[in-house]
């Protein structure tokens, strides 16, 4: 009788290893390379980009403006079965990649980052960033990416925290959706941090405490936000926060979790991402989600429900803020500053004016 759970363990055990080597057969039998290099060329100084795509043309021109001005020094597109004209636009751009699978995005996005990164970005600095996101930091104009990494790297730093901030018009969502996403970066200038909750860096509170542990974050530690505008008006309990900049060495899990990576020792500041999920039809988008259910958390569904109960919703309400910058989101603690990296921009901007 005694031996009874203990065999249950052991098959239970033996049934997890089993599905997850299953799991990953199929991902690697799946993959195809269709553009570009098939190994990292990036230097060590230069940033490599992964993102997922499907039928993303509508972000293409915007994406890729903000990006490269940034300094992003090659594209990685891992690609999920686009229908649009997407890999034909990206096939047109200068220094891009593309892989493809069509396994269900729900339940492979972590393979399909994590073996992107791992391919392109060995011994690299990477940047993952979804097409609806528009990374972006303190000195950025100044300095772009290779001063950021520069100065990451001269601390011994291999992980920088983001938040998310949720970007919207003041007008109805419906009197938006078809804006192209150059005119809704523009359009789409207010947000709301009202409703935003916090945790510590290694909360349990946070169910991300499996991997952030597996982390060492310098103090002061960034903070692990929660809700935003979309837990506010449509009860989601989204996390904001993600490692969206990391250098892929030894030891370090790219893209272990949708919102976060291991093995790093991350930076005690957080930098911005602008996140446009209200852009390109979300109403439609949820439709399509939902009717394919390929997100199992169910946010799509909750946000199907309020819009299509309210056509006219506007995200606008007297909390609302145009977009302050930065430092002002530092001050209102949305944002966590590094008075050694404001330093350093000092120092920079000092030396370009004694050039």
């Amino acid at each position: 009788m005694n031996d009874h759970p203990q065999q249950q363990r052991l098959t239970a055990q033996i049934k997890k290893r089993l599905a997850s080597a299953l799991h990953r057969v199929r991902f690697y039998a799946s993959l195809r390379h269709l553009h570009g290099p098939k190994r990292r060329i990036a230097t060590t100084d230069e940033v490599v980009l992964v993102a997922l795509v499907r039928d993303g043309t509508y972000y293409l021109e915007g994406f890729f403006d903000h990006y490269r001005r940034l300094g992003v020094a090659h594209f990685v597109f891992l690609d999920n079965g686009s229908r649009d004209d997407t890999l034909d636009r990206l096939r047109q751009q200068r220094s891009v990649s593309i892989l493809q699978s069509t396994l269900p995005w729900g339940d492979y996005e972590n393979d399909f980052r994590s073996y992107a990164a791992k391919r392109y970005a060995a011994d690299r600095w990477c940047l993952i960033a979804d097409m609806d996101e528009i990374f972006d930091f303190e000195g950025s104009a100044q300095i772009g990416l290779e001063g950021l990494t520069r100065y990451l790297s001269a601390y011994g730093y291999t992980g920088l925290m983001a938040q998310m901030l949720e970007m919207f018009p003041e007008a109805p969502l419906r009197d938006t959706a078809t804006l192209p996403y150059l005119e809704a970066l523009e359009q789409f200038d207010h947000c709301d941090i009202s409703a935003v909750t916090a945790h510590d860096y290694n909360s349990p509170g946070s169910g991300l405490g499996y991997f952030l542990r597996q982390n060492q974050a310098v103090p002061p530690r960034p903070q692990v936000l929660f809700g935003g505008i979309r837990g506010k008006v449509f009860g989601e309990t989204c996390c904001l926060s993600k490692h969206p900049l990391i250098f892929v060495g030894p030891g370090v899990g790219p893209a272990s979790h949708p919102h976060a990576s291991t093995g790093l020792k991350v930076a005690p500041m957080s930098a911005l991402i602008k996140h446009y999920k209200f852009a390109n039809d979300a109403l439609a988008r949820d439709r399509a989600s939902v009717a394919a259910a390929s997100i199992a958390h169910g946010e799509d569904r909750q946000r199907l429900s309020v819009l299509a109960q309210n056509p006219d919703l506007s995200l606008w309400s007297a909390q609302a803020q145009h977009f302050p910058g930065i430092k002002a989101l530092q001050q209102q603690g949305f944002l966590q500053g590094d008075p050694a990296y404001s330093a350093y921009l000092a120092d920079h901007r000092e030396g370009r004016e004694n050039d």
